[in-house]
């Protein structure tokens, strides 16, 4: 595997850090600029839609450059945005510089994504994804918590300048290491309309709407982990952060297991795998009664809803890459935000008509339920792949 995956992979850390971080900062921030929590949750919904939105645009407009062009800008757009957030006593710029950087974030891995299947090879699509992929899941086992423990001890600034350092450090290796050429190879003559057009392929169609149904699944829950661990074991107890850190350590475990077999079973892994996590899901509601069932079900769904998660990713990718070459990582990374943004909507609901965090590992449930119908009407009606793809690349 070239070492450029890794170096990305590690600016990929300092971007999921930053993605996750804010919700150990919210009371601070808020005391900080004298608003309402309410108000300073802006600040995670502004970066959710700069990824949705960010993600296709930047792919549009910058996808011609060479990766190490565009990975470097964008990471260094990333880390001037973090300085400026640091720096601001204005509310109204603090949440200006969180869109920026989720649009950097957002075109930096529709970038590298779309650059895999010529930095690496057809064949090792899924693992290099796996590698890309564990810098969120590093993200959410240490530098979230490391990004907390900051804001606690000096203030959410402290934070906000850790990840510009990081990202900083990294942009060194980005600048030298990455391969030039890889991003916009083979782009030049094809319009983002017929690109676009991809999405008439029903191989990569329904990766893109399994992908958003999945990760819905996973943020409706993950945004209720800590409630329920909370309402089982009380707020103050040790159990509520071991169980998110359980979480974390589960899906860099599924991701990295999932990046060795994915490359020749993909299919079988989305298959298997979204079926799975109807299981998995209403058995962590199930046992949402007892702390040691639920802290072993947290485990376990964090490595299913990564893993499965992982293999999307590098399907949607490696489907899309022949006719859509600059939009087929910004796929992938919008159809993932776009369930992101969904999920916790639909969760948020159910929970407060419900009267119980639960309601969100049951939401997870049904998501996951109609992602698995999709892909096994899908399997028995699909043809060849290529031969689809490779139609509307002509």
């Amino acid at each position: 595997m070239p070492i450029g995956v890794f170096v990305l992979a590690a600016a990929v850390f300092a971007q999921g850090t930053s993605e996750f971080m804010m919700s150990g900062l919210l009371a601070r921030t808020a005391a900080d600029f004298g608003v309402s929590l309410g108000t300073v949750g802006l600040l995670t919904s502004v970066y959710a839609v700069g990824m949705v939105l960010g993600a296709p645009t930047m792919a549009a407009t910058m996808g011609r450059w060479p990766l190490r062009r565009s990975a470097t800008t964008f990471l260094a757009l990333f880390c001037a945005a973090h300085i400026v957030g640091a720096l601001t006593t204005d509310f109204a710029v603090l949440v200006a510089t969180r869109a920026v950087a989720a649009v950097a974030n957002a075109g930096f891995l529709a970038i590298v994504l779309a650059a895999l299947p010529r930095l690496v090879g057809p064949a090792l699509v899924g693992r290099a994804t796996s590698i890309i992929v564990s810098g969120v899941t590093v993200a959410c086992i240490a530098g979230v918590p490391a990004g907390t423990l900051l804001g606690q001890l000096w203030g959410w600034r402290s934070a906000f300048w850790a990840v510009a350092v990081v990202s900083a450090v990294v942009l060194v290796p980005v600048s030298s290491m990455v391969p030039r050429d890889g991003a916009g190879v083979g782009a030049a003559d094809r319009s983002m309309r017929s690109e676009w057009a991809v999405l008439g392929v029903r191989a990569v169609r329904s990766a893109v709407i399994v992908g958003v149904l999945v990760n819905a699944a996973t943020f409706a829950a993950f945004t209720y982990l800590g409630t329920v661990a909370a309402a089982i074991a009380g707020a103050t107890s040790v159990w509520v952060p071991l169980v998110l850190a359980l979480f974390g350590l589960g899906s860099f475990v599924g991701v990295t297991l999932t990046g060795r077999y994915s490359d020749r079973h993909g299919r079988s892994i989305i298959t298997v795998g979204t079926a799975g996590l109807v299981g998995v899901w209403a058995l962590a509601a199930i046992t949402a009664h007892t702390m040691a069932g639920f802290a072993a079900m947290t485990l376990l769904t964090g490595a299913a809803a990564f893993g499965v998660g992982s293999a999307l990713i590098a399907t949607i990718v490696r489907t899309a890459a022949p006719a859509a070459p600059r939009l087929a990582g910004a796929l992938a990374t919008t159809a993932l935000n776009i369930g992101a943004v969904l999920g916790p909507v639909v969760a948020g609901v159910a929970v407060d008509r419900a009267q119980t965090p639960v309601a969100a590992l049951w939401c997870a449930a049904g998501a996951a339920a109609v992602a698995a119908a999709i892909v096994l009407v899908d399997r028995a009606r699909r043809g060849p792949v290529e031969d689809a793809v490779g139609a509307v690349a002509r």
